[in-house]
């Protein structure tokens, strides 16, 4: 029997992962692939008026039910937002025996070209990782924040998600206390779609970049 595809999709905050490739993770989880996707924190500093506790529920909650729609397993690492580099060793280990175990074969993740520190030091783990790792997976890198990807010179890959876009939608607003932040990526996410769909002539796609 063969063994099920895995892939892992790693993000900084708790709604990163949909953002970043709800479309594609939707995409290959009806083609029955295993999607595991991995939050390094809550995100909870988005509401500094709420009580830690009060905001990380809320978030884990809403990023629970947004990869039920996506179909994909969740897990929070649970780091300090802003201070991922303090236990970087033990996520690389947490995470290196995850891939030893599930062999994934491509790793989706924050690009450096993103400006925002937290998806540049997941970046910069998830590069850490891969050299550890004897079964090496593709990593592809997606951007939230960069509107636009200098990376020309690397290959892309280009996911036609026509099928999936709403379900990409669909999980976005299980964010309801995002509602007023994510205007600006449902925008960009839209207009990104349409664009790197004309691109391979597909009416809508999410394009990553190659890294390894």
């Amino acid at each position: 029997m063969e063994k099920q595809e895995t892939i892992l999709v790693l993000g900084a905050h708790s709604d990163d992962f949909v953002i970043g490739a709800g479309g594609t993770i939707a995409k290959y989880a009806a083609e029955g692939k295993k999607i595991i996707a991995y939050s390094f924190s809550y995100g909870e500093l988005s509401h500094p008026w709420l009580k830690e506790k009060v905001a990380k529920k809320m978030r884990v909650e809403e990023a629970y039910e947004a990869a039920e729609v996506l179909d994909c397993s969740l897990t929070f690492l649970g780091l300090k937002e802003g201070k991922y580099m303090d236990k970087k060793d033990e996520v690389i280990t947490k995470l290196k025996t995850l891939c030893d175990k599930e062999k994934p074969t491509k790793i989706f993740t924050h690009t450096i070209e993103d400006p925002h520190r937290d998806h540049k030091v997941v970046h910069t783990i998830t590069m850490e990782l891969w050299k550890q790792l004897k079964n090496k997976p593709e990593v592809y890198v997606y951007s939230v924040w960069n509107p636009i990807s200098l990376k020309t010179d690397y290959p892309s890959l280009y996911v036609n998600i026509r099928k999936t876009f709403g379900k990409k939608l669909a999980s976005l607003k299980k964010f309801e206390s995002q509602k007023y932040y994510v205007t600006y990526p449902t925008f960009l996410l839209l207009f990104r779609a349409f664009q790197e769909g004309l691109t391979k002539r597909m009416l809508l796609a999410e394009r990553f970049f190659r890294v390894k």
